[in-house]
């Protein structure tokens, strides 16, 4: 699945032993000197073309936010809810939305009235720059005010790419466990909000700690926001919508 990012180079990888020694595991590549050059053009590249869509959103005076996370965590139910607060204010909202197969979360949200663009990557684990400008050409002949994309479930390769959006924002739900952003630090340190999803479920999951969640935030990603957020009591979502309203003020 990963050929196309490389996440299947474990160059960095390492063993933690019982006893707390830690040690490095030697990739099975690692006599390969191309690697790294392949994969440093591979993400320049990326970069450059994401500079390129961040120019492009902004002469539009379009905000576009990344949203990430591990698959089922809640991305499509909290645009649902998002969308239809942000547009029964006349906001302009448009979605791209990732998967490797399907159209089912685009359908989802195009029953709210609005664009969306479905990506289908096959077998690619993230959006690319170069993916989300061509999503874009089919978007910006009308006004967008905001824009959501809504990357592929992953925690791990997502984090790596620029798509030229403005702000990350990263879901965490509940049933995954508090221990996330210990276990997947690059991911979150990406992240300018934490939404901590599916907390009507706190009841069932005792041992989930919400501030552990914000200890480890504050860790890695200092400043960021944890909010929690359930789609089953949408009327405490003051602070989500106050939080985007925030970074759309030019």
């Amino acid at each position: 699945m990963c050929d196309n990012c490389g996440c299947n180079i474990p160059h960095a990888s390492q063993l933690r032993l019982s006893n707390g020694t830690i040690r490095a595991i030697k990739p099975l590549n690692a006599a390969e000197p191309r690697t790294l050059a392949v994969m440093q053009n591979l993400l320049q590249e990326n970069n450059d073309r994401a500079a390129l869509n961040r120019q492009q959103f902004d002469a539009h005076g379009t905000r576009v936010f990344n949203l990430m996370s591990s698959p089922g965590s809640g991305k499509t139910s909290l645009l649902e809810v998002t969308i239809e607060k942000l547009t029964a204010r006349g906001v302009n909202v448009a979605v791209i939305e990732g998967d490797l197969e399907t159209e089912n979360d685009a359908l989802r949200l195009r029953r709210k009235g609005i664009p969306v663009v479905q990506i289908t990557t096959g077998m690619a684990c993230h959006l690319d720059a170069q993916m989300v400008n061509t999503a874009w050409q089919t978007l910006c002949s009308e006004p967008v005010d905001i824009l959501f994309i809504e990357n592929v479930g992953n925690l791990v390769c997502p984090a790596s790419f620029d798509l030229g959006q403005h702000h990350n924002v990263v879901l965490l739900s509940v049933p995954e466990g508090d221990d996330k952003p210990e276990k997947y630090p690059v991911m979150f340190r990406q992240a300018e909000a934490v939404l901590v999803t599916k907390v009507d479920l706190l009841p069932y999951f005792a041992e989930f700690s919400l501030e552990r969640v914000r200890e480890e935030v504050a860790l890695l990603s200092p400043g960021s926001a944890v909010l929690p957020l359930s789609t089953k009591a949408p009327q405490n979502w003051a602070q989500w919508l106050a939080w985007l309203g925030e970074r759309c003020v030019s």
